[in-house]
């Protein structure tokens, strides 16, 4: 199957869960993808296994998204190895869970600058480069079923998610005139390592075992399971591809049936 044949993409967070599905699977689809992440150890090392499969499609790069430089100098490395960007997956973010009284100002800023500020700036420096070419592009933000509503817990989480949403929706309304569609993934509850600090948040906050606030979120999706990375690319893909030439501004929920449009 080679959907994205000739293409080049840049996918932030991908050294790792859904980041790495994304790569690994742009990689099988026939483009040229560039693994930005803020580990780059861990990044040359999935380039690598995407490699040993795919020869020559991958390569690392090393990518601090709440930091102006460090986005521009991943863009400039990714356009100087593959000639161009087609395609950018806004995926880097971190997670963040406290009641309302003890949100911390620090770790609300921290969530902030990547999530939302990282979505921002990686989007405007990739966009200019896509306006510079001329020849339009994909740019998809992964945003979150907890963006869509509130959570006792997960407030300043909450907020970024909602942020990720209206930024694509500004986004896309202004750079459609450029041939770049925008749009956005919602994943629901997606299992991964990542648990294990969600799990820890809840463990502390709603006192309970280590484990079992995962089976409650497992069991509570209308398609009985959690979740994998593999279940999103399916949509990452037909995003990047000319099938959703005229899909612009909208976020996908892929989360089992756990929020209704």
């Amino acid at each position: 199957m080679t959907r994205l044949q000739g293409q080049s993409a840049l996918i932030t967070g991908a050294a790792r869960g859904i980041g790495f599905a994304f790569a690994e699977t742009y990689a099988n689809e026939g483009a040229r993808v560039a693994l930005a992440d803020i580990d780059f150890a861990r990044a040359e090392a999935a380039a690598h296994d995407i490699n040993q499969a795919v020869p020559d499609a991958a390569i690392a790069v090393k990518i601090d998204v709440s930091d102006q430089a460090s986005i521009d100098a991943a863009v400039a490395t990714t356009v100087e190895h593959f000639g161009k960007i087609d395609i950018l997956i806004n995926n880097a973010a971190i997670f963040t869970a406290a009641p309302i009284a003890e949100i911390d100002r620090a770790d609300y800023q921290r969530a902030f600058d990547i999530n939302v500020g990282g979505t921002l700036f990686t989007m405007q420096a990739v966009a200019k480069h896509m306006i510079d070419r001329d020849a339009g592009g994909k740019i998809i933000n992964m945003a979150s079923q907890a963006g869509r509503r509130g959570e006792p817990l997960v407030a300043v989480y909450c907020a970024t998610k909602a942020a990720v949403i209206s930024l694509t929706q500004s986004a896309a309304l202004n750079l459609i005139p450029h041939g770049i569609n925008v749009n956005a993934i919602a994943p629901g509850v997606v299992d991964g390592e990542h648990w294990e600090g969600v799990d820890a948040f809840f463990a502390k906050y709603e006192d309970k075992p280590i484990g079992q606030k995962r089976r409650e979120v497992a069991d509570a999706v209308p398609f009985g399971r959690m979740g994998t990375a593999e279940d999103l690319t399916g949509m990452a893909v037909f995003l990047a591809t000319d099938e959703a030439r005229y899909i612009v501004a909208q976020t996908f929920h892929v989360d089992g049936g756990n929020w209704m449009n």
